[in-house]
């Protein structure tokens, strides 16, 4: 679970959907990102751009 990314998008006002079309996935694939799964990396990148933190987050060991 990515609880950081949860919180990120929650501070932010952002709704799953919100930030699944900013990036062009569907809410259903970004839902599945914030439970843990792995994603390519110009989707990281979407995302963290979009949220505004350093994409390499998705990567550190937890």
């Amino acid at each position: 679970m990515r609880e950081w990314l949860i919180d990120l998008r929650r501070q932010k006002g952002y709704t799953q959907k919100d930030v699944a079309d900013a990036v062009g996935i569907s809410r259903n694939y970004y839902s599945e990102i914030e439970k843990g799964k792995s994603l390519r990396g110009k989707v990281a990148y979407d995302i963290a751009k979009f949220l505004n933190f350093k994409m390499e987050k998705f990567y550190e060991k937890r």
